[in-house]
């Protein structure tokens, strides 16, 4: 309570000193924001199903189907159990593993993705389970392949490009903090690398081709590596400890045709940080002192040039649920303070060109300034201290434009919300969730 009572007085000096719009969700908030019903519920089966979902075009008749999937944890080595695929009606596809095993619980990434691994057309459903990479049918849920792993690497699961080919079909797996792996479509092991740059490394591996190869380096922690395995740079933190903790989340803000020309945002969890830098892993800025979590690209405030980063700032007591929007300077320029902002996503559902900012916890939408715009409907008894839902953003109703996924905090249910009013991207939103999603 005095860390909670600490960091919100700390943070409201700073709101007065820089004039910053510092918004907390209140009663009247949610009174006046419009209420969006749900577009579709579905019950998750109650055996098969865990925390984890994604969506995606199983059967290939243009629809969207969910993924969920329970998992175990045994003292931080984490593996699938259980997967089960529904149709938005409800009904099952079909059903895999051990219900009997594993947990419903948000704590980290699920090694359970959609892809269409083998390019023909058909998307599969592709896990790590305990000692294995399995390859599922997307259609039928029929094991395709089932290829050996190292011990414990079954952490996470992401698809990435190393060998040069027109499409992803290496993927990398690891263990939960100290080695990561790159397998090619076949099984075969490309390299290892165990605490790349001499640190822990990332929840999730982020693949980037920075040199324009046509092969992608992979950010694997504080280290970036090349796609065959070799140290690229180690990002060296001007106002942190980094041997305190890991890379918490990594994602690219810019894109560019030489490394210099591109921007990355990272987090420091335990070191308390958060950074800009370049493709060459010089920092442009950092800011220290906060948890700083998870971040969210795009342009979320209007009349701000360029890009803005939402992060959340986790490890506080419940009702002290803070999420930033910095600026590409490193200025914050909005803070917002909910119960809990873990599990955040961008969606532009007003139509006019700008995000605003989808939290799980008050089931709502903020814009750039920190104002509810909108309420999704759920069961009020859903709405209970101390356990965590999950949000998610993605074409799931076929028309091209990003809509919004919860799933309730008992896990039993998903509610989806279709955007009405949303700019259809170009290219449009692809159907279902992103390729290698994360919580991070």
């Amino acid at each position: 309570m005095q860390r909670a009572l600490t960091h919100l007085l700390r943070t409201s000096i700073l709101t007065l000193l820089l004039g910053l719009p510092d918004h907390r969700a209140s009663a009247a908030d949610e009174t006046n924001a419009p209420v969006v019903q749900p577009w579709r519920r579905v019950a998750l089966d109650p055996d098969y199903a865990g925390a984890w979902v994604v969506a995606g075009d199983l059967d290939g008749d243009g629809a969207v189907e969910l993924v969920s999937a329970r998992n175990v944890d045994r003292n931080d080595v984490h593996f699938t159990s259980a997967v089960v695929a529904q149709r938005l009606d409800g009904t099952v596809l079909w059903r895999w593993g051990n219900p009997r095993i594993g947990r419903k619980e948000l704590h980290h990434d699920v090694a359970c993705q959609i892809y269409d691994w083998d390019g023909d057309g058909r998307n599969e459903v592709v896990l790590c389970t305990e000692g294995f990479l399995v390859e599922l049918d997307g259609a039928t849920g029929k094991e395709k392949r089932r290829l050996p792993l190292p011990k414990d690497a079954t952490d996470c699961l992401v698809f990435a490009n190393l060998s040069g080919q027109s499409r992803a079909t290496d993927v990398l797996v690891k263990t939960r903090y100290t080695q990561i792996w790159a397998f090619d479509c076949a099984g075969r092991q490309l390299w290892t690398v165990e605490n790349p740059g001499g640190y822990r490394t990332a929840h999730q591996p982020v693949p980037v081709d920075l040199d324009g190869d046509g092969r992608q380096e992979v950010m694997a922690g504080y280290a970036m590596l090349n796609a065959d395995g070799s140290t690229r740079w180690v990002f060296k933190s001007q106002k942190a400890d980094q041997a305190r903790g890991h890379c918490d989340c990594f994602r690219v803000v810019r894109a560019g045709k030489t490394p210099e020309e591109f921007r990355f945002v990272m987090t420091l969890c335990g070191a308390n940080g958060i950074a800009l830098l370049d493709g060459n892993g010089k920092p442009i800025w950092e800011v220290a002192g906060e948890h700083f979590e998870s971040v969210d690209v795009g342009r979320i405030c209007a009349g701000l040039p360029g890009l803005q980063l939402a992060v959340d700032i986790d490890h506080g007591a419940w009702g002290n649920g803070p999420v930033w929007v910095f600026d590409e300077t490193g200025q914050v320029r909005t803070k917002i303070m909910t119960d809990y902002a873990r599990h955040h996503a961008l969606v532009d559902w007003t139509g006019d060109g700008v995000a605003e900012i989808l939290i799980a916890q008050p089931r709502a939408l903020f814009d750039g300034r920190g104002r509810r715009v909108a309420t999704f409907a759920l069961e009020a008894k859903d709405d209970l201290t101390g356990e965590e839902r999950l949000a998610l953003t993605g074409d799931f109703t076929g028309d091209g434009v990003p809509d919004v996924l919860l799933t309730t905090r008992a896990m039993t249910e998903v509610y989806l919300y279709k955007n009405e009013r949303g700019q259809k991207p170009n290219p449009p939103a692809p159907l279902g969730t992103e390729v290698n999603f994360t919580l991070y």
